[in-house]
């Protein structure tokens, strides 16, 4: 038995035709950096969101960065966000120049526990930046609702979540901004490094074309800050392909993870959580376990592989340890952190892989105390 936690290659494969076309259309043309595929991706993209304008990029944390630097977010401002991330939440505060403001976890979804958001404003808060954790939105109705009230930028942390839905609407359309990721392991993945912004607002879109490729608006006109963010025409080559098969991809995890669901009931782990009004897309399928070790031992052992997404809250990262932030300031967080456990999750897993994962996560047994 050997069941990968993820699997690229068969994707690749299956598209393989239609991807060295586009790769080849690309070296015909030349056209390397910011090129006709960037600006068709960008176009496609926003669309598929429902927003007006998509900002292509180089990676995750780039697209969340310049979102907030668009929005005057820099030194001397705090950011709220969710403790409970990876770290590049956090770090693109951080870059921005602004300080990042944890929240703990919501017990039962494990993204940010709104009902903790307003403790933690204070009159330095300029933002928020709520994280559709393992593609599961936030709760974007209170979240907006606590932006109205306190005049704040909202942006979207939409890295795990492309196609997520709330209320009927996908994510990267709700708040001022939203960052997506490209990365290789993502719902839409590239062969490489990418990101992508979603935003409404024409001024800031502009402002983040121009942050992205080194401050200029018009070419040799450096008026923003000269960074170097910008999206290969290669990678937006490739991504554009795979847009058109992102909903399959998307239907095929959640009808993966309802068989885990049905599965696992029962068994001694915590199934993940779709409320009402969201729509999850399980970019990671994720369970919670008080023996979490013994059973990503067990299944290691059976040749199934795991990942833990992730063993330590920012606020316990060594970069962000300090006397602000300790042990224990965050319960529910940490606490999912000595818990969680990543099962096998990608589009082209078989409904017989799931079940023998299934199986042996079940049968596992309880270590004796």
């Amino acid at each position: 038995m050997n069941i990968p936690f993820v699997e690229l290659t068969t994707q690749h494969k299956v598209l393989r035709n239609e991807i060295n076309a586009a790769i080849q259309g690309v070296l015909e043309r030349g056209d390397f950096i910011l090129g006709q595929d960037v600006a068709k991706l960008e176009e496609e993209f926003a669309a598929y969101c429902g927003a007006k304008y998509a900002v292509g990029v180089d990676n995750g944390l780039s697209a969340l960065e310049l979102s907030l630097r668009a929005f005057g977010i820099g030194e001397g401002d705090e950011v709220i966000v969710p403790t409970h991330t990876f770290t590049a939440s956090a770090a693109a505060i951080t870059f921005a120049g602004a300080t990042p403001v944890f929240v703990d976890a919501d017990p039962e979804t494990w993204n940010i526990d709104v009902e903790k958001i307003e403790d933690a404003i204070t009159p330095r808060t300029k933002a928020i930046l709520p994280v559709h954790l393992y593609g599961l939105p936030a709760d974007m109705h209170m979240i907006l609702g606590i932006a109205e009230k306190y005049n704040l930028v909202v942006v979207e942390d939409a890295c795990q979540a492309h196609g997520a839905r709330y209320k009927g609407y996908r994510v990267g359309s709700f708040g001022n901004a939203a960052g997506f990721s490209f990365y290789p392991t993502k719902n839409l993945g590239g062969c490489g490094d990418g990101g992508i912004i979603t935003t409404n607002d024409a001024k800031a879109a502009e402002a983040m074309r121009a942050l992205r490729n080194c401050g200029q608006r018009n070419k040799n006109i450096h008026e923003l800050e000269p960074f170097n963010h910008r999206l290969d025409s290669l990678q937006a080559a490739i991504l554009r392909v795979k847009l058109k098969y992102l909903d399959e991809w998307i239907a095929s995890r959640r009808r993966l993870a309802e068989m885990y669901n049905r599965l696992l009931a029962g068994s001694s782990v915590t199934t993940p959580v779709e409320l009402p009004g969201y729509q999850h897309v399980y970019h990671l399928y994720v369970v919670r376990s008080p023996h979490r070790d013994a059973l990503q031992a067990h299944l290691k052992e059976r040749g199934i592989g795991t990942a833990i997404h992730y063993p330590s809250p920012v606020h316990l990262q060594p970069f962000y340890a300090n006397g602000q932030n300790r042990r224990g300031q965050f319960p529910i967080a940490e606490k999912l952190c000595n818990e969680i456990l990543s099962l096998p999750m990608f589009p082209e897993m078989t409904e017989e892989q799931v079940e023998i994962v299934a199986s042996e996560v079940a049968k596992m047994p309880v270590p004796v105390p």
